[in-house]
């Protein structure tokens, strides 16, 4: 069985670590399909976006959620949509792993940091990250069947 991955990161919110979800997203790959890889392109809106209503959007990214094996997001710049997504796939009772970047010197919210929910590991550069995402995926991904 193939592991579907939904990331997740600012977009409209900032694109001040769009590299890092870059580097998430190629790490990411290692384990499975990322639903979500336009996240990591530059810029705010990737090009597949730019045509689509708000609507088509979330619909279509829920769509995605619904899909995923499991949520990956990034959250450490505040984002009313990875918020949002975060929340959506704990009601659909996705494992949701959260990456909180602690050199930045932002706070992260309380109802993430307070979820029973999600896993939460909190890092100072990518490379912290490799371990935490092996253990995740492995505890997380479905299992192959022969």
């Amino acid at each position: 069985m193939h592991t579907r991955i939904y990331f997740c990161g600012s977009i409209r919110g900032g694109r001040q670590l769009e590299a890092v979800y870059r580097t998430l997203i190629q790490m990411l790959q290692d384990y499975g399909e990322v639903l979500t890889e336009h996240v990591g392109e530059p810029g705010k809106e990737s090009a597949r976006d730019r045509n689509l209503t708000n609507r088509q959007i979330h619909d279509r990214d829920m769509k995605w959620i619904m899909e995923s094996d499991l949520v990956v997001a990034e959250v450490t710049i505040p984002s009313l949509g990875v918020g949002y997504e975060v929340g959506r796939a704990i009601e659909l009772k996705k494992p949701v792993l959260c990456l909180f970047n602690l050199s930045t010197g932002n706070k992260l919210s309380a109802m993430i940091a307070g979820s029973e929910g999600v896993r939460l590991n909190e890092y100072s550069n990518t490379d912290d990250l490799a371990g935490a995402l092996k253990q995740f995926i492995s505890a997380h991904a479905p299992r192959r069947t022969s």
